[in-house]
């Protein structure tokens, strides 16, 4: 189960606090106990080296310079301190009257290099303890014969106290800390909670405005306020959704609304004729007159479905192309011949310019289809005595072609849309029926699907510029 947001936040913050908190207490607690430690060991190895001090040697009788027993290390209840001093050979030379029967655990330091312990005592409380090696003090009358001694004869000493207020207190800083930590890890939850809930706000009151967004009013756009800059492009990218959204849904109703107008008129059209013609009995002529009227009526409708149908196949991906090397004078040449009735009439004229060595590797089906609708696009709009001509070079890895007439009217606006579904420059619709301007959304189309692209433009000159681009080497991929 995918967890929210929020919760993720709230989780990773006080994971973060709690892992924070929890190096911060062991660091503190690792270095108050050494410090406690060291200066436990401190005191006692300032007992034990005081005790080393006053410890002096008259031949082979050790003696303690004063009464250790009087000193208040040594009779402090709170803190009970032991000593045991041995020969180089093992034997005792003297302990601590409160050992009693027991003894201390024998370590060999050095006075610069003191070996410190931890024991228990027979009581169960805990001691510490510090040993080393020194060479008592010579007595006056031993100063004579023998000015100094050797290592072999160094005494070892061992002195413990009892550790149990150190421990105490280090039990008393566990708890401290622990309780610490405890409390605020609470409080870290309770108070991320809250910042996370006031920091997603605008989240929330994004998403209520998306909500209140109905189908029919996507004009709305999102304006919640005081966004933070890390929602600012979401909200942002909504808005540009939206329009989107909006363009589409204007393009759904305005489509709609054209293939109604230009099913109707061609309807009505053959409505009207056949009406006519049952007002009154009519030859045989007359009929066959009728009947060839309403099939050419028939015939442009049925080219509009046809266009229609390729144009949702296409952008449904549904179309498959086949490559193949194709002279590109030539197919321009044999797309021209089938308009050349049509440009006599409006004494068009045409100059293909593109050279004869020119191929392209693409689908000929397809591509004559693309031709074939902007020869005729060209000698619909060209003016009477107006010129028609095609232009064609190799760029790196693309052939570019150009083809342009002469008397357009368009602005750089109107030309703009002239690859919208059923967009035509004559804004009245007089030639309904006849051109649904279907023409050249079909080429913009079959050119994008063959891998390629198209531009048009408008010079100042009143000449209508579409040129395409298509991939030398044929479609990258196929469609089914």
């Amino acid at each position: 189960m995918t967890c929210s947001l929020r919760t993720r936040l709230v989780i990773g913050t006080v994971g973060t606090i709690v892992l924070l908190l929890t190096v911060f207490s062991l660091i503190l607690y690792v270095m108050i106990r050494r410090a406690l430690v060291n200066q436990f060991d401190a005191s006692l190895l300032s007992t034990a080296r005081m005790l080393a001090a006053s410890v002096e040697q008259d031949g082979n009788e050790i003696e303690l310079e004063f009464e250790v027993r009087q000193l208040p290390e040594f009779n402090d209840p709170q803190r009970q301190t032991y000593y045991q001093i041995w020969r180089p050979d093992g034997a005792v030379v003297a302990k601590s009257p409160l050992l009693g029967a027991d003894g201390l655990l024998r370590l060999e330091g050095s006075l610069d290099s003191p070996v410190f312990g931890v024991l228990r005592a027979g009581n169960g409380q805990p001691q510490r303890t510090v040993g080393f090696k020194f060479i008592p003090r010579l007595s006056d009358s031993n100063r004579v014969t023998d000015s100094h001694l050797t290592k072999e004869q160094a005494l070892t000493l061992v002195v413990a106290r009892d550790a149990s207020d150190l421990h105490r207190q280090l039990y008393l800083l566990q708890w401290l800390l622990l309780i610490t930590s405890g409390v605020t890890m609470a409080l870290s939850v309770f108070v991320a909670a809250i910042v996370v809930r006031r920091g997603l706000e605008p989240l929330n009151s994004i998403a209520n405005e998306i909500a209140a967004i109905k189908e029919d009013n996507l004009a709305a756009r999102i304006k919640t306020t005081s966004v933070p800059a890390e929602i600012m492009p979401i909200k942002s990218r909504l808005n540009d959704l939206l329009s989107r959204l909006e363009d589409a849904f204007k393009r759904e109703r305005r489509f709609t609304a054209d293939v109604a107008h230009e099913l109707r008129t061609p309807l009505a059209g053959i409505r009207s004729t056949i009406e006519v013609t049952l007002t009154r009995a009519r030859d045989q002529n007359e009929y066959k007159r009728v009947l060839c009227d309403c099939q050419a009526i028939v015939e442009n409708m049925q080219t509009m479905v046809s266009n229609l149908l390729m144009l949702a196949r296409l952008d449904a991906q549904q179309i498959s192309f086949h490559s193949e090397q194709i002279r590109l004078a030539e197919m321009v040449n044999s797309c021209w011949r089938s308009l050349c009735d049509k440009a006599l009439v409006r004494e068009t004229g045409f100059e293909n310019r593109i050279p004869v060595e020119m191929i392209c590797d693409s689908d000929p089906e397809h591509l004559s289809m693309v031709f074939m609708n902007l020869l005729d696009n060209a000698v619909e709009y060209t003016n009477n005595g107006g010129q028609i001509w095609a232009t064609g070079r190799q760029a790196d890895d693309s052939i570019e072609i150009t083809v342009a007439n002469t008397g357009c009217t368009l602005t750089s606006e109107q030309a703009s849309q002239v690859f919208d579904c059923f967009w035509r420059g004559d804004s009245s619709r007089k030639d309904a029926g006849v051109h649904c301007g279907l023409g050249l959304a079909l080429v913009q189309r079959i050119v994008r699907a063959l891998g390629g692209y198209t531009i048009v433009d408008v010079q100042n000159t009143e000449i209508f510029t579409i040129r395409l681009a298509l991939p030398a080497r044929g479609p990258s991929t196929n469609f089914y």
